[in-house]
């Protein structure tokens, strides 16, 4: 399963996309969007400054 992303939290400030080490974040209507490429190591969730990103 992959990370999860609170729609009404994310800010689209894109930190979770640079963070990614497979690619799997892009966003989508001003959110990020997790593809099904996540391999849930977890990076984006800490590096997330609204905790909108959950495992």
């Amino acid at each position: 399963m992959a990370a999860v992303v609170d729609k009404d939290k994310c800010t689209g400030c894109e930190a979770c996309i640079d963070i990614c080490p497979v690619e799997a974040i892009s966003m989508k209507n001003g959110t990020a969007f997790i593809s099904d490429d996540c391999t849930e190591c977890e990076a984006c969730v800490g590096e997330c400054p609204s905790q909108a990103i959950s495992v």
